[in-house]
């Protein structure tokens, strides 16, 4: 099996490269080991879909702020 390195995975899938390790440190990105002090990514591995909300229900609105 090919493996790539944080910074391939960052450059592939345009995200940085320390948003690459945060999801390998939550276990995100199927496949990934630590080798060493370097995360190593499987070459056919998916890029994770994005988990954070996208609905707007829980943005924090200022004092007096109202929805126009």
């Amino acid at each position: 099996m090919k493996y790539i390195s944080a910074q391939e995975a960052a450059d592939r899938w345009n995200l940085s490269r320390r948003r690459i390790i945060t999801l390998c440190n939550n276990g995100r990105i199927e496949g990934a080991q630590k080798a060493g002090a370097t995360w190593i990514i499987p070459d056919n591995a998916q890029k994770p879909s994005d988990a954070r909300i996208k609905s707007g229900k829980y943005i924090k609105r200022k004092e007096g702020q109202t929805d126009a």
